[in-house]
């Protein structure tokens, strides 16, 4: 049998009686449209041949109402009309990234590919960095303000959220062979522009329809121990740029610990290590984590984990009842400590922009003892002279963070801590604003995520059992794999491998995965770059989009090798 479209009409003819398929330039060889018994089966039979009357419409999509050109509804037939063969599309898929959208509202039509004559414009100057850097990005000419034509990607900005949706959110539309992005705030279009150069990668072709995309948690972060180890900025600011493709949102900087401190100071350049970033190399990564809209969140840990700092002032530190010195922690009633830190948070409150700062407060040896009161005798009495004769050692640490705390909040910070700096009971109680940072539940007195959840505390997820790699493994740490993070942990999993109950998940603010540097020299920066590679992917998946993964692991690696 023969098949061919004559003038809108599909034409299909026995091969016994038309041994030569007709041409287009033939009249139809009498395939004209009768009437006779084959009509009521949806054809007709012309000298032997089937014809079934299915018109091609340009532009259309096979569907009711969604062709350039309708069929003519003055009454005449499709073959006065005269309409020319047009190609009909399959319905499109939901496009393949990573993380993956949360919606796709599929359509029919061409998709959209980057070509040598296509723009970027922009609805709003504000738009201008994410257009530059997408026309970069995808070879295409950027335009500024102006009108989209075919071929183009147009960026603008929305008042209207949508339901649902949030301020990260966004509306990616491919239609008519051009691509609109928009959302209520840049960074809302940014993601959708990641989105599109996710799309495109590898020839591909961006799938016709409609993408509304946001994230299940605000907070998705990538936390990098620069203390233990320097990194150089080069590797730094490639790190920002995969975690701006990814629609990671923070990079936190731990730049102070007992190894080094890793950060040019102006107050206190005395306890600067020789390899650290100067504050021009700061600024430069603080300059291009913007442009991806990432946060930089530097924590100067306290009132532990201080060895740099007491190496320069060693009246600081904290020594037990027998004189023995307490590595890395600063004797907290001495009120040079208080004043040093202090100086040092004033410092680099200013460096650092960003709206999140990190207190650290975890580990003070001082209260991983039996007993601190006999251990820390100078501590009791500091903590009794205070809060009265109830007054513990705990409470001094508390108020220790407390005051920090208000030593950065003129700066306008959203303040975090980990949470083995929280205590239970006690005379002094951490500030309400404090977010949890949930890490481990291995130190001495440890509390159950639960027990902040009902408190009714904000938590972010650390757990050190799927989002800490340490380097060297040491104690009892392993390397996090991207597939048991894909496959087994979500962010309601705070502690060990249970989530808590789901009524908690609005208090469960994002997470973040952290690099340690416990055994410096255990990697390179680039076995570093490669071990994290996956499970940087697996983690944003998870903070991204709550369903469960559509795909197996397997497949999902494969995506990431294909989307970069």
């Amino acid at each position: 049998m023969w098949c061919g479209a004559v003038r809108g009409v599909l034409c299909c003819r026995f091969a016994a009686d038309f041994p030569h398929p007709p041409t287009h330039s033939s009249r139809s060889e009498g395939c004209v449209v009768k009437r006779g018994p084959a009509a009521a089966a949806g054809g007709a039979v012309v000298a032997g041949a089937v014809v079934l009357a299915v018109a091609f419409w340009p532009g259309g999509d096979g569907e009711g109402g969604g062709s350039a050109n309708p069929p003519p509804s003055d009454g005449k037939s499709a073959s006065s009309a005269s309409p020319s063969p047009a190609r009909s599309y399959a319905l499109s898929k939901a496009p393949d990234t990573i993380p993956a959208v949360r919606e796709h509202k599929a359509a029919r039509g061409p998709g959209w590919r980057p070509a040598d004559s296509g723009r970027v414009v922009v609805r709003d100057e504000d738009l201008a960095d994410e257009g530059r850097l997408l026309a970069g990005e995808l070879k295409l000419k950027y335009a500024g303000a102006g009108d989209p034509r075919q071929g183009d990607v147009e960026l603008a900005l929305t008042s209207d959220e949508g339901e649902g949706a949030g301020p990260e959110s966004y509306t990616l539309s491919v239609k008519n062979r051009r691509v609109r992005i928009e959302a209520p705030t840049g960074a809302g279009v940014f993601y959708g522009t990641r989105t599109l150069k996710q799309e495109v990668r590898g020839e591909r072709t961006a799938p016709e329809g409609v993408v509304r995309d946001r994230p299940a948690k605000a907070q998705r972060g990538f936390m990098l121990d620069i203390a233990r180890k320097h990194f150089d900025v080069g590797w730094i600011e490639d790190r920002i740029r995969e975690l701006g493709d990814l629609k990671f949102n923070q990079l936190g900087l731990h730049f102070s610990d007992d190894q080094a401190f890793r950060v040019e100071s102006d107050s206190h350049p005395e306890i600067v290590s020789s390899d650290h970033l100067t504050k021009a190399q700061v600024r430069g990564i603080l300059k291009l984590a913007e442009s991806r809209h990432i946060t930089v969140v530097p924590e100067i840990d306290s009132p532990g984990h201080l060895g740099a700092v007491i190496r320069q002032h060693p009246s600081l530190q904290l020594r037990d009842a027998r004189g023995i010195a307490t590595r890395g922690a600063v004797d907290i009633s001495e009120p040079g400590a208080a004043e040093i830190v202090d100086d040092l948070l004033k410092e680099y409150a200013e460096l650092f922009p960003g709206a999140h700062w990190h207190l650290g407060a975890d580990e003070y040896r001082a209260l991983t003892v039996k007993d601190p009161e006999a251990s820390y005798p100078q501590l009791a009495a500091a903590a009794r002279e205070k809060y009265g004769p109830d007054g513990r050692v705990q409470d001094l640490a508390t108020g220790w963070l407390n005051d920090r705390a208000d030593t950065v909040r003129p700066f306008d910070k959203k303040l975090k801590a980990w949470n083995d700096g929280f205590f239970r009971g006690g005379t002094e109680q951490a500030a309400d604003d404090l977010e949890v940072a949930y890490w481990t539940g291995k130190e001495i007195g440890a509390r159950e995520p639960v027990e902040y959840l009902r408190a009714g505390q904000k938590l972010l997820n650390y757990n050190d059992e799927y989002l800490y790699y340490v380097l060297g493994q040491p104690n009892t740490f392993r390397y996090p794999t991207g597939q048991r993070i894909y496959e087994d942990w979500t962010p309601l999993v705070l502690r060990g491998t249970r989530p808590v109950n789901k009524e908690y998940d609005d208090q469960i603010l994002g997470g973040t995965f952290a690099v340690w540097c416990d055994l410096a020299g255990s990697q390179t920066q680039e076995q570093v770059a490669r071990g994290i590679r996956m499970p940087l992917r697996a983690t944003v998946q998870k903070l991204w989009d709550p369903r469960d993964p559509g795909r197996s692991w397997a497949d999902f690696v494969k995506l990431a090798d294909e989307t970069g």
